[in-house]
């Protein structure tokens, strides 16, 4: 496990006979320290394989479980994935987007999250700073101006509305999405609360209610007035058909780290491109994993922003590393934007960044855990 901001990254090598190291980067949503063991465990299943046969072993990961596998079954097999492609690519001395058909775009646009600013006038200049030093143009924010569980939803709606509005006045020439994050319940918060952002014209709204209810996206993007995106807690093409098949989703947004890797996200945006809905992938990660959706980008012809955090740093303003050189130490010499773009590295076989073993063989871990919100009756609500 390395460390990259609040959390645990885990980062996956795979060697070969060959001397051809590939490396993978899991979505390590929890529980903390789950994923290794199970990494161990599959590993036993490939070995002695031909890395280059990705179809054939994803598949055999895939049937060896007998049940469709979960959250931590998919993250671990995305790792595994994403090896086998930097593997393939490395031993023929080209990028992975090569090995896709090659590319369609000659750089992949990205946009900043940034969740947690004290008022509209904090968050312009922050842009402002992160525009000037990388040419972001579009940014990522949470609609919400406090604990929404401690006041009616009339002042939530209010502050919500009163703070983009300014928000918007005083950013006239960048674009931002809005991500509710799955925290409410109730389908009708989220149409309120998406077209009081309508006016504003978001880039998109993200994930405003729980997941498990594929159907019921249907009829909350058919309310709302604006871009409804999800998707980053679905897991395999099979679940993005069904959101699809009833209309539920604008932009969809799956995690190279979660649904099983390259290959199984190749095939989600060709559903995706099938019903004309572009791929936003979402891509809280580290480095690594933003080199590996950098080359899915390069090569999806329905590709639309890719979401970047800048390495070392915290997603919340205000709150970023003491030492961001060294907290995201994994990658070398990770992509940076440029003009709110990632360049591609034609010159640089696999995912084109340098791994740093030496860093990795150090014991970084720390203990990270979801913190739940408590609602005014002690009862706890989504994070």
């Amino acid at each position: 496990m390395a460390r990259d901001g609040n959390r645990p990254r885990v980062i996956v090598a795979v060697d070969t006979d060959e001397g051809i190291t590939g490396w993978g980067e899991c979505y390590n949503h929890g529980p903390d320290r789950a994923l290794p063991p199970l990494l161990d465990y599959l590993y036993l299943q490939i070995e002695g394989e031909d890395p280059r046969r990705i179809e054939r072993i994803v598949l055999k990961l895939l049937q060896q479980s007998r049940f469709p596998p979960g959250a931590l079954g998919l993250a671990a097999i995305s790792a595994i994935d994403h090896a086998l492609w930097d593997i393939s690519a490395k031993a023929v001395g080209l990028p992975v987007y090569m090995l896709l058909g090659g590319h369609v775009r000659d750089r992949v646009r990205v946009y900043l999250g940034v969740y947690s600013a004290p008022d509209a006038e904090a968050a312009r200049d922050h842009c402002a700073a992160m525009s000037a030093e990388h040419g972001f143009t579009a940014f990522k924010m949470s609609p919400y101006r406090g604990d929404i569980h401690a006041y009616p939803w009339s002042k939530t709606i209010g502050k919500t509305t009163e703070w983009v509005a300014n928000l918007t006045e005083l950013c006239p020439d960048w674009e931002f999405a809005y991500d509710a994050h799955a925290r409410l319940f109730e389908p009708w918060q989220a149409v309120s609360l998406g077209n009081a952002l309508a006016p504003f014209h978001p880039l998109f709204f993200e994930e405003p209610i729980r997941p498990e209810n594929v159907e019921a996206w249907g009829p909350l993007k058919s309310a709302l007035n604006c871009p409804l995106a999800t998707g980053e807690s679905l897991y395999s093409r099979f679940e993005f058909l069904r959101l699809l098949q009833c209309g539920g989703a604008d932009i969809i947004q799956p995690d190279i780290c979660v649904v099983g890797g390259l290959l199984e996200m190749r095939k989600i945006a060709a559903i995706a491109e099938a019903f004309y809905v572009p791929v936003a992938p979402h891509n809280p990660m580290g480095p690594l994993a933003t080199a590996v959706n950098l080359h899915f980008a390069a090569s999806c012809p329905n590709f639309k922003i890719l979401e970047y955090r800048l390495p070392g740093t915290s997603a919340f303003l205000g709150k970023d590393l003491a030492n961001p050189d060294v907290e995201a130490g994994y990658v070398t010499d990770p992509y940076m934007p440029n003009d709110g773009y990632l360049e591609l590295r034609p010159d640089r076989p696999g995912w084109g960044v340098e791994i740093d073993e030496a860093y990795l063989a150090t014991d970084r871990y720390i203990h990270w855990e979801r913190k739940l919100p408590i609602r005014p009756d002690a009862s706890t609500g989504y994070t």
